[in-house]
């Protein structure tokens, strides 16, 4: 970043998972930070990350085009983290997934933003039985319509503290002997938060060439069920790992996916049908981590950090090499 100008970028969701890393990534560079998000009374964790002043939440939703443009003007930069994997009463794949992303695009177009990064995801593909996927995919279409410079970034699923996947593994772990694994043999390219967000931060930064498409993986490639082996390893369990075929964990998914946090839904059963790892055309053009100039973070220096809550005895367990 320019030292003698500290840009103002605009964040929409910036409270998430990635967002709270990338506003601490932003803030060291010495951004002004806008950070976008529904409930601003949430998201008071964020303005100690920088400096008084540095990080300001202001309310804002994708689905709302009056709010998203208020929350870009004046903005140098704006970056979409916004994205659902389930739909929940208003909150539809269509609406924030497609429409929400094209908000923010035209919103950034019209008060004249130098850049713009959308985030999206890996592996989609559209004639995916997943109506998240086909969504992710539309909104990148709508993005890049509204704002052809725009940067897309694609990562595969992404693993730090608080994650998705390796932490729901070690509660489940800690509630039953027996784990159900669905599509086992399905790889995967998990990255680590704190590369994703220095991702954003680089191609926010000039980094990444404009109007193209990154996808971003780990240094390793493991199939599903290699992953959950690897969590019970840390965790120093061994829960049996029964196979669940795909007709069976759509039923299942039924009562999960009523959950007011779904453990499963049907949705998520057909991600895990299709592979999600870095293509080679990708690494061919250097459209990775490595093409932005960041060396990924491998499983086995992050996962010890906060998967050993779930050890039996927590840090006091020592877990076999």
């Amino acid at each position: 970043m320019d030292r003698m100008h500290q840009p103002l970028v605009t964040i929409f969701g910036a409270s998430g998972f990635v967002g709270t890393q990338l506003v601490q990534v932003l803030a060291r560079k010495g951004c002004r930070i806008r950070a976008a998000v529904r409930r601003p009374d949430l998201a008071g964790h964020l303005r100690p990350l920088g400096a008084v002043g540095q990080i300001v939440p202001i309310q804002a939703n994708v689905r709302d085009a009056a709010s998203v443009l208020r929350a870009v003007r004046g903005a140098d930069i704006v970056i979409n983290l916004v994205g659902i994997g389930c739909e929940r009463g208003r909150q539809r794949f269509a609406t924030v997934n497609v429409d929400g992303a094209r908000n923010v695009a035209e919103a950034a177009r019209a008060v004249g933003a130098g850049t713009l990064v959308h985030m999206s995801g890996l592996g989609f593909t559209p004639d995916s039985d997943s109506g998240f996927a086909r969504s992710k995919l539309d909104g990148e279409a709508a993005v890049l319509q509204a704002f052809p410079q725009a940067i897309v970034i694609r990562p595969s699923i992404i693993f730090g503290q608080g994650d998705g996947l390796f932490s729901l593994i070690g509660t489940l772990a800690r509630l039953f002997p027996v784990l159900p694994m669905i599509e086992g043999k399905t790889r995967l390219q998990p990255v680590y938060v704190g590369d994703v967000a220095q991702a954003f931060a680089r191609a926010a930064d000039g980094g990444a060439k404009p109007g193209r498409i990154y996808e971003l993986g780990g240094p390793e490639v493991a199939t599903h069920r290699q992953l959950w082996e690897l969590a019970l390893h840390e965790m120093g369990r061994a829960n049996a790992l029964v196979p669940v075929s795909s007709g069976i964990a759509r039923l299942l998914a039924v009562p999960m996916g009523l959950l007011p946090k779904p453990l499963l839904t049907a949705d998520q059963v057909a991600l895990l049908g299709h592979d999600n790892v870095v293509s080679d055309e990708a690494q061919r053009e250097r459209r990775t981590l490595l093409g932005l100039g960041i060396v990924p973070t491998a499983l086995e220096s992050i996962l010890p950090t906060y998967l050993w809550r779930f050890r039996r005895n927590g840090q006091f367990d020592r877990v076999p090499a």
